[in-house]
């Protein structure tokens, strides 16, 4: 730049040239002088608006700035390296599936959850509003016999209320900073999640325990029967009033909510030993590879171990919104869907009456085979609410 003002001074000064004319000069002397060569600087980043170009415009063409496309290409891609440290996941220095983790976990799951959930309480609204209360349709009888036993009903109640707080609090983590956090403010909520955190992990023990007790209780009886495709085609009784296909202890209704809760039980127990241990028990990659061997499909058999977190991530919590929503339609049922259905869960005693119409081929052997003095006790038979 001295070079280039004193070449202007000079030309004004020999030529006695006015400004304009200097200046005309000065831009001519300026265009021949050599121009150095820009150096890359691995300092510098490049503005964020900047189009990088994929290959240099020759062999010899130098960037702006440092930047080598197939490396940056592989390692979005997942490339790993070796490391010296105990931790291999070092080895891989970005992993971009995280992003579509992100996306998934923060957009569809919770919005598919939140209609799911949603949608399973407008559905049994219209429904009692269109069938109302399923009553014992011919009064009560004034008896009772023994639906379920201390131990079955330990066992339920063990599943039950685990399966509460960890519903609660698991939604809290899917919508709590929704719904919680503009409620109550960051202090509170910070101190309920904490608190939920800790609770959720160790119920889950409570949970699976309460599972296997069920699964070993009543497995017996939830074995598919004929008898239950009748049921399933007669809409169970719960559609139209006087129809009461017969069954056993449990109806093909009650089967398909208990093979429900076992199987996805036990698939939520599985993701959620994957999250409580991280990195320790991959379970997705081998899963996939049975998956497309049965089936033929195409699902990734070979997963980094983030990965296999994050699909944990997005299963439990999808199985976690779908559980819930079963368990609300059989709270439902059991409590405000049908009288005296609570009963056999609360006291263990049902009504005769309400025995003989809803599982009326366990409801006769049972009181031959030992409770038929309670077909004699003289009661006197209440009305039906």
């Amino acid at each position: 730049m001295t070079q280039l003002f004193r070449a202007m001074w000079l030309a004004i000064r020999a030529l006695r040239l006015t400004p304009l004319a200097g200046l005309a000069v000065a831009v001519l002397i300026a265009s021949a002088m050599p121009v150095p060569a820009q150096q890359s600087n691995p300092s510098v980043r490049p503005p964020a608006d900047a189009v990088v170009p994929a290959e240099p415009a020759a062999p010899d063409a130098v960037r702006p700035w440092s930047y080598d496309h197939e490396m940056w290409q592989k390692l979005r891609g997942g490339a790993e390296g070796k490391v010296s440290i105990p931790d291999s996941k070092a080895g891989q220095m970005i992993d971009s599936s995280g992003e579509a983790w992100r996306n998934v976990r923060n957009g569809p799951l919770p919005t598919y959850g939140a209609w799911l959930l949603a949608g399973t309480i407008a559905l049994i609204a219209v429904f009692f509003l269109l069938r109302g209360r399923i009553k014992v349709e011919h009064g009560w009888s004034g008896r009772t016999i023994e639906r379920f036993n201390s131990s079955e009903r330990m066992g339920h109640w063990l599943l039950a209320t685990s399966f509460i707080v960890l519903a609660l609090t698991g939604l809290n983590v899917l919508y709590g900073r929704y719904v919680l956090l503009p409620v109550i403010g960051k202090a509170a909520f910070a101190a309920i999640s904490m608190a939920g955190k800790l609770l959720h992990n160790y119920v889950a023990f409570a949970f699976m325990l309460g599972l296997l007790w069920v699964l070993v209780t009543w497995v017996r009886h939830n074995i598919p029967h004929w008898r239950d495709l009748q049921w399933i085609a007669m809409g169970g009784g719960m559609l139209v009033k006087g129809v009461h296909p017969p069954s056993w202890k449990f109806n093909a209704g009650q089967k398909i909510l208990f093979w429900l809760i076992i199987l996805g039980g036990i698939s939520i127990s599985l993701s959620g030993l994957s999250l409580m241990f991280p990195y320790e028990l991959p379970m997705f990659a081998k899963t996939f590879a049975a998956i497309n061997s049965v089936l033929g499909t195409e699902l990734p058999a070979t997963l980094t171990i983030n990965e296999e977190m994050q699909y944990a991530s997005i299963w439990h919590a999808a199985m976690g919104v779908f559980l819930t929503a079963v368990i609300i339609g059989h709270i439902y049922i059991g409590t405000l869907g049908m009288q005296g259905a609570f009963d056999a869960m609360g006291s263990g005693q049902v009504d005769v009456a309400w025995a003989k119409q809803h599982h009326k081929l366990w409801a006769e052997e049972a009181l031959k085979g030992g409770a038929a003095d309670l077909e004699h006790t003289g009661a006197t038979p209440q009305p039906a609410e």
